[in-house]
């Protein structure tokens, strides 16, 4: 005979799994979180003030 499942166990396993699943793609479709993005554009800005600073009279920042 077969084994018994508790088929509400079941039931919210394969829901988690399903909300695992598009949580998973959400991540893939919306990129990095906040708090990277923030770290990166600080990061970003930091660059882009060293090399203002060290640009010759005269000179255009090109971006």
């Amino acid at each position: 005979m077969g084994d018994v499942i508790n088929l509400n166990r079941y039931r919210k396993q394969k829901q988690q799994a399903e909300r695992e699943r598009r949580a998973n793609e959400k991540r893939v479709r919306f990129g990095i979180p906040k708090r990277d993005w923030a770290k990166s554009s600080a990061e970003r800005a930091l660059e882009t003030r060293r090399l203002d600073g060290a640009l010759r009279d005269g000179a255009e920042h090109e971006d």
